[in-house]
């Protein structure tokens, strides 16, 4: 594009988008308040970064076709190969997370009826199914953070090893600033 290389471009959704991800992904996973208003757009969020993935590594791909091969170049290859596990992962902890508490806050209708039915002060529905979906849960909103934190130290990974490989040994050195006017 613009006689540059397309990946340097789609790489920066990438970078974007899954630290925006992790973030959100780790405020719906330990906030209830913050998963009842933003865990629908969370989960688009996720979904939006997961696939801007593959479209980075396919990128990425055809730059390393015209580009030499060295271990710094094989090294963040590896290393970009491995992030698409880690936010799918996470898209489904946290999409599964969103899902189970929806359902969970939502009667069903057979709750409701039940629930009129027996009258006041008896408990309709069994505690069982609080219980096993609060373990769902908490399981659900570890997994989502573990990965959330997990996925985030691999872009950093991953962008220090993309800037190793197409930088190598340059070092940024600062210039002295001008002092006083010029002349």
């Amino acid at each position: 594009m613009f006689g540059l290389p397309l990946h340097p471009l789609v790489v920066h959704a990438v970078v974007v988008l899954v630290p925006a991800a992790v973030i959100g992904s780790v405020l719906v996973a330990v906030q209830p308040r913050v998963r009842a208003r933003w865990a629908w757009p969370v989960v688009v969020l996720t979904t939006i970064a997961t696939l801007a993935i593959p479209v980075a590594t396919s990128t990425g791909e055809g730059l390393q076709h015209n580009i030499p091969r060295t271990p710094a170049i094989q090294a963040h290859v590896e290393l970009g190969d491995q992030l698409l596990v880690f936010v799918a992962a996470m898209l489904v902890c946290v999409a599964a997370l969103v899902v189970l508490d929806r359902m969970h806050r939502r009667p069903t209708a057979d709750a409701t009826l039940a629930a009129h039915r027996a009258g006041p002060g008896t408990m309709a529905a069994p505690r069982i199914r609080d219980g096993q979906a609060r373990v769902a849960a908490l399981v659900l909103a570890v997994l989502t953070v573990v990965l959330a934190l997990v996925s985030a130290v691999q872009v950093v990974r991953i962008g220090d090893s993309g800037a190793r490989a197409a930088w190598g040994s340059l070092q940024y050195a600062p210039q002295p600033r001008p002092v006083g006017p010029a002349g």
